[in-house]
């Protein structure tokens, strides 16, 4: 199929729909598993079918090149991993994006000014060995290699297995400073995971910043124990300081107008009749500044502490991720929203607390995303939706950006962000329905 005749945004989504959903709705494409390498295969077909060059980089993401790669090149795309359970367009929607923008800009040129590239960037999520935005992360060098190659998923298979099996050898992964340099633009077009476009009458925003956010384990130590014969006075159960730590967690937060969650816990033995031995809980906490964010953490831990003195409960905690999040380059984001307006009139600017390979990029390169209207809200669960409509017109606003991007003899000169400097920023608040 040439390039003129792949336009079809929803023969394209119905050909993806189906990979890695279960029967109640809900998607498994964890890293690296068989349907996330489904998906992979997908993207390659994809690109095939518009004669684009297929480009698999040191740490596993998969480029597809409109024009000879090279400087100056002006990306887009997102992701097609998922959490478990997740919905079905947080990451496909800004790939299938890509690939549809793409349709649209080779009927205004054979050959672009720049090169265009559309990426899928592996495992953003961090669903299956915990580190979100991993390929990302690995290409502009913020994270160690061998500590994240090193990291196992709930079976005990490390990534570095798990690479291997699927056929891809990962002894090349680290930093990539080559291929950031032929990057003059990113721009990433993602689902909205919240409500504010809804509340706006909004299809589509333009984002101004992605909060800063970690997430840490803690891991409780008591003792095993039968239910029936220890007395509650002499148990020493771990479950009790992770109650706590789940109130405090949630109390604490909206105090502090950040966000904070624990949404897995592990029990060892896990046994109805027993009292737990150990217990694990991972936390995941985000606000407008680095320093809301660590000080909420501590705050947190520290009642975790005197909780667990309390029921003799030994605690251990580790930070397993960290992002500093972004302010998005003023001058990339000006032109965006001018490009954009062009085609579909003014668009909002909002915030988010939701963590994107746009904001992993932003210390490196000029970035910049666009959100498309999610009328429930809802995100990482198959009630996560957007209409046909909002999701054509985020394909117009994506096609415009990259227009106004590839016809722009000059790069835009705004120095990434890197660690924000903004400590006053603020994500849009919607009353909820």
């Amino acid at each position: 199929m040439s390039l003129a005749q792949g336009d079809d945004f929803a023969d394209m989504w119905t050909s993806l729909e189906p990979v890695g959903r279960a029967p109640d709705g809900s998607y498994h494409r964890l890293a690296w598993s068989e349907a996330d390498l489904a998906c992979r295969d997908w993207f390659r077909s994809q690109a095939r079918q518009r004669n684009m060059a297929l480009d698999e980089d040191r740490n596993g993401n998969l480029w597809a090149w409109w024009g000879e790669p090279g400087p100056g090149a002006v990306v887009t795309g997102s992701h097609l991993d998922s959490v478990p359970g997740g919905g079905a367009f947080d990451g496909p929607l800004g790939v299938v994006s890509g690939f549809a923008a793409v349709d649209r800009l080779c009927r205004r040129w054979t050959v672009p000014p720049k090169p265009l590239a559309v990426v899928d960037f592996a495992d953003e999520e961090g669903g299956r060995f915990g580190v979100a935005c991993a390929g990302s992360r690995l290409m502009t060098g913020q994270v160690d290699p061998d500590t994240l190659l090193a990291r196992t998923d709930r079976s005990g298979v490390t990534l570095a297995e798990a690479m291997r099996a699927a056929g891809f050898d990962p002894t090349g992964c680290g930093e990539d400073p080559e291929r950031i340099s032929k990057i003059s633009a990113f721009v990433e077009l993602h689902i909205e995971q919240g409500r504010a476009l809804e509340g706006l009458g909004a299809p589509v925003g333009v984002a101004a910043a992605v909060w800063p956010h970690g997430r840490w384990r803690f891991d409780f130590a008591g003792q095993g124990d039968h239910a029936g014969t220890t007395r509650l006075a002499d148990r020493r159960d771990p479950l009790i300081p992770v109650a706590h730590l789940i109130l405090d967690a949630r109390a604490q937060a909206g105090a502090a107008e950040a966000l904070a969650t624990v949404g897995r816990v592990e029990v060892n033995p896990g046994a109805t009749n027993a009292v737990a031995s150990r217990a694990s809980a991972w936390l995941d906490a985000r606000a407008p500044s680095r320093d809301a964010v660590r000080n909420l953490v501590e705050s947190i831990r520290a009642a975790s502490l005197e909780h667990c003195s309390h029921h003799d409960v030994a605690l251990a905690t580790k930070e397993e991720s960290w992002s500093d999040g972004a302010d998005f380059p003023g001058a990339l984001q000006e032109h965006l929203i001018a490009s954009v307006a062009a085609a579909l009139g003014a668009i909002p600017k909002l915030a988010t607390g939701a963590g994107h390979d746009a904001a992993i990029l932003a210390a490196r390169v000029p970035a910049a995303m666009l959100f498309v209207r999610n009328p429930t809200g809802i995100s990482h669960d198959p009630a996560e939706a957007a209409s046909t409509q909002d999701c054509l017109s985020g394909v117009d606003a994506l096609t415009a950006a990259l227009a106004a991007l590839l016809d722009d003899p000059r790069r835009p000169s705004e120095a990434p962000s890197g660690p924000q400097a903004d400590q006053s920023r603020s994500m849009t608040k919607v009353t909820p329905r």
